[in-house]
């Protein structure tokens, strides 16, 4: 596609002060009609050829990213090449640029859907490298990359995520499929079975090739990992798992073998943990060597990533590790860190994902066990494949789910006359509604006094709406009051938080900060 110099932007009456502003550098036409995305291909064909824009005025034409159906119409219509720009106009400046740099436009998507999906591909083609059997063959060939089963791991691949089971014992075979299965959908590489301290559990052991077989039925042909510090349960599972974590001094001479292993700097039968990251990087490294004496073939070390107020001093250590073994492969648990802050999960994993770029830490092992964890496993994928660049920003596709990259210029000139807004008493109305958020669904009883109606399940708001009216006669204030609740349950949905009628999501944090 030929880089377009004159660019001609389309919009309504209500978006023509943002186009002109943040379209600098286009001519603009502004249609008849008041808002954008009441527009249709047909429309602007109409309007254009009334205006008498002809096939040489303009070498391309940008729609609202907002109107529905093909720019292809119009084009076809007009002689001139059309399609769709993005949906709000403060993301012109980025379109515009990337058109100017030979970005194709589509005329069905909008522009910066489309900026998301090519960012994305990069991605999967840099993942689909990885996965290439002779480039694999010739990356384990250097020493920095390993084979954990049949996953290839190490500076010349992507950084695996080890998504850990806990308690896997207490939770039977089937639960832990389930969670399994979870954590592979939403982007985990190993499944990691987290044994229960102080515990031996032998016979759960033996079901772990079921939980091999029913994975790879689902389609996931992956390693699983197996976390124990019980000698006996190690042993058991040297049959049966790919890797295995928590090796340490106090076990290290029982349980030699050639499938890889992690490595920690502790001593856990003695109480031993070394604090001062020089001491604990020397202790790990003679414990490797030590390991390698042994038989032991493939030592994955991890330096324990600390929760706060310790975090810096196993950083450092990780990085000390790191300069004096840039060629071995390492491990961090991230799980801990977010665990033990009551912060967003989503903030502190990519950073955590950031800092094990920068050093080189090849495996990031993770859980979800309480609400605020949830969703870790996504987050940290999205993390990784952000760090795939060299810089996680302006990427087309981020981990901006509570802020915004950029503040929305969204206002309007008021009316003549301005009225301050007040409520007034609500009428009790015959039939009330519960709502509550289950298995991924919006769900609404429908009550009488005490009796439930009708149950309705579906969501969309708008739908659930839809049929609520055509159910029962309701009031436009309790109609207004459902489409609310029925949006605060769906942004419940969104984010996986509990949902609870009549109690808001967020607290009020930034309520009463100072207004810049």
């Amino acid at each position: 596609m030929r880089k377009p110099k004159r660019i001609l932007l389309v919009t309504g009456r209500l978006a023509e002060p943002l186009v002109r502003k943040y379209g600098k550098g286009c001519n603009v036409f502004v249609t008849p009609v008041s808002v954008a995305a009441f527009l249709t291909p047909e429309m602007i064909a109409d309007y254009l050829k009334k205006a008498g824009i002809k096939s040489d005025d303009y070498d391309l034409i940008l729609i609202p990213g907002l109107v529905r159906g093909s720019a292809q119409l119009i084009e076809d219509e007009l002689g001139i090449p059309a399609f769709k720009g993005p949906r709000n106009a403060m993301d012109l400046p980025q379109t515009l640029k990337a058109l100017r740099e030979g970005f194709k436009p589509s005329k069905e998507v909008p522009a910066d859907d489309l900026f998301s999906v090519d960012a994305l591909k990069r991605v999967e083609d840099i993942r689909n490298k990885a996965k290439n059997r002779r480039y694999i063959e010739k990356a384990l060939k250097k020493p920095w990359n390993v084979l954990i089963g049949g996953l290839p791991a190490g500076r010349d691949f992507p950084t695996r995520i080890l998504g850990e089971v806990v308690d896997a014992p207490k939770l039977g075979i089937e639960k832990v499929i389930e969670k399994a299965l979870y954590y592979l959908h939403e982007g985990a590489d190993i499944v990691d079975i987290g044994m229960i301290a102080g515990e031996t559990n032998l016979d759960f052991i033996g079901g772990i090739p079921e939980i091999h077989e029913r994975l790879k039925e689902a389609g996931f042909e992956v390693p699983i990992s197996f976390d124990s510090l019980n000698t006996a349960e190690i042993e058991k599972a040297l049959d049966y798992a790919d890797l295995f974590l928590s090796i340490d001094e106090g076990n290290l001479e029982e349980l030699v073998t050639e499938k890889p292993v992690v490595l920690i700097p502790t001593n856990q039968r003695e109480g031993f943990f070394p604090t001062r990251p020089a001491e604990r990087v020397e202790f790990l490294e003679r414990l490797k060597e030590r390991a390698i004496d042994l038989g032991y073939r493939t030592v994955i070390p991890d330096l324990i990533l600390e929760h706060v107020p310790h975090l810096a001093r196993s950083i450092t250590a990780f990085q000390l590790y790191r300069e004096r073994n840039p060629n071995d492969i390492v491990l961090a648990g991230v799980g801990n860190v977010v665990e033990l802050y009551d912060a967003d999960s989503v903030g502190i994993n990519a950073l955590l994902a950031g800092i094990a770029k920068e050093l080189s830490i090849n495996l990031l092992l993770t859980t979800e066990v309480s609400a605020k964890a949830r969703g870790s496993v996504r987050e940290l994928r999205r993390a990784i494949d952000m760090n795939l660049f060299d810089i996680p920003k302006d990427l087309g596709f981020d981990l901006l789910l509570l802020k915004e990259k950029r503040t929305a210029d969204w206002r309007f000139e008021p009316a003549g006359e301005v009225v301050k807004a007040r409520a007034r008493p609500v009428q009790l109305e015959p039939v009330y509604f519960r709502i509550w958020v289950e298995h991924g669904k919006i769900w609404v009883n429908a009550h009488r006094g005490t009796e439930a109606l009708l149950t309705i399940v579906g969501d969309e708001p708008n739908a659930i709406i839809d049929t609520i009216l055509e159910h029962f006669e309701i009031s436009p204030r309790h109609a207004f009051y459902l489409g609310r609740e029925l949006e605060r349950a769906k942004t419940a949905l969104k984010l996986r938080r509990s949902y609870v009628q009549e109690v808001g999501l967020f607290g009020e944090f930034y309520r009463d900060a100072h207004k810049l």
